[in-house]
């Protein structure tokens, strides 16, 4: 009798913990998330992919919870994901603002902080304090734009990050912030416009964020699990896959 009743506790234990669903959310950047049709939503993991995406998704493979990834702008995710335990949104910089926000797993992979010029328009940058003479668009609720703001930098922010290459190219603005993969990306996606890196001046790393309320269990596995990918080699082979 004993034995039966460990069995059924051991039973239930296990069902409870694959009954977790973690939701986890990101958005259309290019080549680190985004849907294989290039639509700004998606509901279905299988629709989405990228560096970061694939990397989260063999991140779920290692622990024993069932992931939901969706794909929504960055503002309507973000905002879901502080107000929700078990959420979490991917892949996002760790600064001194969202420090307390989150709990954190990762790194996963870096960021390179770039800002892009139209090609021919004769912009050169030596620093980044050279570009405090232009108009630089950046868009709502991103990082680097902030990081702009905060240090007095002219920033023109937007609510859709795509529409920043045709302003870039029709003079409104004169340099867009962006990360040096993702911006020829996003910008050819607006319909084929050239941008040139005219600077990458920081390398930053990326991450998970988890919700704050989330089960700390959870959060350690997850953590155990990155940790484990990173020292086998399955993120950085993932990496090479789009050309880092």
């Amino acid at each position: 009798m004993k034995k039966l009743f460990a069995i059924t506790v051991m039973f239930l234990a296990c069902h409870v913990q694959a009954a977790e669903k973690l939701y986890f959310f990101t958005e259309q950047f290019p080549p680190y998330h985004m849907t294989l049709d290039g639509s700004l939503f998606a509901h279905n993991a299988e629709d989405i992919t990228g560096l970061c995406t694939q990397m989260v998704k063999r991140l779920a493979q290692e622990v024993p919870y069932e992931v939901k990834i969706k794909l929504r702008n960055w503002s309507s995710g973000l905002d879901r994901v502080k107000r929700k335990a078990n959420h979490g949104i991917f892949c996002t910089v760790r600064n001194e603002e969202r420090e307390n926000w989150f709990e954190w797993v990762g790194p996963l992979t870096n960021t390179g902080w770039a800002l892009f010029a139209k090609p021919g328009s004769g912009i050169k940058l030596d620093s980044l304090a050279d570009a405090k003479q232009y108009e630089i668009g950046g868009y709502k609720d991103d990082v680097r734009t902030k990081y702009l703001q905060d240090n007095g930098f002219n920033v023109s922010v937007i609510t859709e990050d795509a529409l920043n290459p045709r302003r870039l190219e029709l003079g409104q603005i004169d340099l867009w912030i962006s990360d040096e993969l993702v911006g020829p990306y996003t910008a050819s996606d607006a319909g084929d416009i050239d941008v040139e890196n005219v600077l990458t001046f920081k390398t930053v790393p990326l991450y998970l964020a988890i919700n704050k309320d989330t089960d700390k269990k959870i959060v350690e596995a997850l953590q155990k699990a990155a940790r484990k990918l990173m020292e086998d080699g399955s993120f950085r082979s993932i990496e090479n896959i789009y050309g880092r």
